[in-house]
């Protein structure tokens, strides 16, 4: 196994989960199977009772692991399936060891950080590396590793130190160290000034690491002599010196590192060609494509985000990437409007009346509305009314967990007039309950108990927009991160009143998509369908969103059905006098191929018969 660690020095936010995501991206364009891991020093033992202003979103994986938003990064990036281990926090490495102390593993000893809680953190970085992430057999060939935070942090000491212990463990050609450094400009001097990252690069080396290459952050590109004074400097060889200046997209970035022989440098450092595993030059035309295709796009379609973590952007990352994924592929130039959902809300036309009229306008100015997930009553109101104005306009409206919801309590309030319509989160004593919390939940324990991680939810008509968006398959697993739901015993009087809930869990009693058959676009998912978002394979659900936006659904929905009703003609095999069987497959489209053979291969086990091909 060899391992690359990516470290971050001078400042955090300078795109070290970007930075990890892209070198893993060249890697497996060179054709290596690549992992992650991401590491963050913080004492909580999950992201998942952490507000979004603190560290951005949380990002659900298939198991339900509530972990840091970059796992999402990699997850994109990489097309993989990452586990909650692959997100080691302090809080989960101590709560190991106290474990083990509890249970006498350590026969007595003074447990203490060096080498406990060291040894800990290597043994889990070890035992993690090792699972395949991309749907294959075997271990990866490389594991590219985050430490979150910068260099001098204090809670990241442990690490530090245990990664450099760890270089020793795994030994020479088989770990390799990436810095992400700044090189600001001052505006006074208009200068690129490289004694940040020479002071960030001494005190790595004063914790027992060094990096074996660079990576500058900056503004414009490197200045020639800037390169060499860092080299002269940081000891770093000028081919290990790698610029990441801005760029009009993060698609860019692998490019970059392309374009800069970043993954020789980096094959170099773990002399990958000394074990048999020659890679091969990163074919990365799929990248190309897609950061030009972004970079060209003029056509504007404006989409209104209406939440309530609106001032950081982080906080809705993944919602933000699928609506990018989505306007890419629609040939649409994505113009997000961030609409505070509390600045819509009555109140605020007496409080703050400048916000509420610009909120208003914003929102009457979009193509589409989107109200993404979230907890709490603040704003909530706001949400609502969002909800009526898509509604009774004919505005395309994705509604996304608390979106779903809150799409239901006003279809209660303005078609049932069910004035009182609330879920039992923000009115415990609403006469009319249509969200209820969830029966198996947890009041009192507030970590890892909602409904989480991937989960079943089935089509109950095939006729139904969101079906068809979805290829018109019988089922799907999308994510979750909830504790209330639907209130199944209102759900007979609602599609009465002529709301449809189109998708089911196995049991019938969830309901997990609702929609509007009348109107041009209206779906709400109580799931996460931005969690599964890939730059070459957007989520349908924001597909339809940007499509319905552009004025393009019905030719989405035509291509989607188009695509499953070209059903291949099985193929034929018969036996040749010697019981091998003599398998004759014609070209499939869609990858129907590879079914058509898993199908026969089943049905000669299933029949007795064995087959050769």
């Amino acid at each position: 196994m060899k391992y690359v660690v990516v470290t971050g020095g001078v400042v955090s936010g300078l795109g070290k989960g970007v930075t990890a995501s892209s070198i893993g991206a060249v890697l497996k364009a060179c054709g290596l199977r690549v992992t992650t891991i991401k590491i963050d020093p913080y004492l909580n033992t999950d992201a998942g009772t952490m507000s979004p202003f603190e560290h951005g979103e949380v990002y659900v994986l298939d198991d339900g692991g509530e972990v840091d938003l970059d796992l999402g990064n990699y997850e994109r990036f990489l097309d993989i399936k990452l586990t909650r281990d692959h997100n080691i926090t302090t809080g989960k490495v101590y709560q190991a060891v106290i474990d083990k102390e509890r249970r006498g593993d350590y026969l007595g000893k003074t447990v203490q950080v060096v080498p406990h809680i060291t040894d800990e953190i290597q043994d889990w970085i070890e035992r993690v590396a090792i699972k395949p992430v991309d749907g294959k057999e075997g271990p990866p060939d490389v594991c590219v590793i985050e430490l979150g935070g910068t260099i001098g942090d204090i809670e990241s000491m442990p690490f530090i130190e245990a990664l450099g212990q760890f270089s020793y463990r795994v030994g020479p050609g088989n770990f390799c160290l990436v810095h992400v450094s700044l090189v600001p400009v001052l505006n006074v001097v208009g200068e690129q000034k490289t004694k940040p990252t020479q002071h960030s690069v001494r005190g790595l080396r004063g914790l027992g690491l060094a990096p074996d290459i660079l990576a500058c952050r900056s503004t414009e590109p490197l200045e020639e002599h800037v390169t060499t004074k860092l080299s002269q400097f940081c000891n770093v060889p000028i081919s290990s010196i790698v610029n990441l200046h801005d760029v009009t997209n993060i698609w860019h970035i692998p490019l970059l590192l392309r374009d800069q022989k970043a993954h020789e440098a980096i094959l170099k450092v773990l002399d990958l060609q000394l074990v048999g595993k020659v890679p091969r030059e990163p074919k990365l035309a799929e990248w190309t494509e897609r950061a030009s295709k972004f970079d060209k796009l003029k056509t504007p379609v404006k989409i209104a985000m209406v939440g309530k973590y609106t001032g950081l952007s982080d906080s809705y990352l993944s919602v933000l990437k699928a609506l990018l994924h989505a306007s890419v592929a629609m040939e649409r130039k994505l113009v997000l409007e961030w609409v505070p959902s509390c600045d819509l809300e009555n109140s605020a036309a007496k409080e703050t009346p400048e916000a509420h009229q610009k909120a208003w306008k914003l929102l009457k100015g979009a193509d589409g509305v989107l109200v993404p997930g979230g907890f709490g009553d603040r704003g909530v109101e706001g949400k609502i009314l969002a909800a009526t104005y898509a509604r009774e306009k004919n505005v395309p409206y994705l509604g996304i967990c608390l979106g779903m919801q809150v799409a239901v309590i006003e279809f209660a309030r303005s078609v049932m007039k069910l004035g009182g319509a609330n879920s039992t989160e923000f009115d415990p004593a609403t006469a009319s309950p249509c969200v209820i919390f969830m029966p198996e939940g947890s009041k009192t324990q507030m970590g890892a108990t909602m409904r989480l991680g991937s989960r079943r939810t089935h089509f109950l008509a095939n006729n139904c927009k969101s079906a068809k968006l979805y290829g018109n398959a019988t089922s799907i697993d999308e994510r979750h991160r909830h504790r209330y739901e639907v209130n199944p015993e209102m759900v007979p009087l609602l599609e009465k009143a002529g709301l449809s809930f189109v998708g089911k869990d196995e049991s019938g009693r969830r309901m997990e998509i609702i929609e509007l058959p009348n109107h041009v676009f209206f779906i709400g998912a109580q799931f996460h369908p931005e969690f599964k978002s890939r730059p070459g394979k957007p989520s349908p659900l924001f597909l339809g969103l940007i499509a319905a936006a552009s004025g393009q659904l019905d030719l989405l929905l035509k291509r989607s059905c188009s695509v499953i009703s070209s059903k291949p003609t099985p193929p034929r095999y018969s036996t040749n006098g010697t019981g091998t069987a003599v398998l004759t497959i014609k070209p499939y489209p869609n990858g129907h191929a590879k079914k058509a053979l898993t199908s026969l291969v089943n049905g000669c086990y299933a029949n007795g018969n064995g087959i050769h091909i």
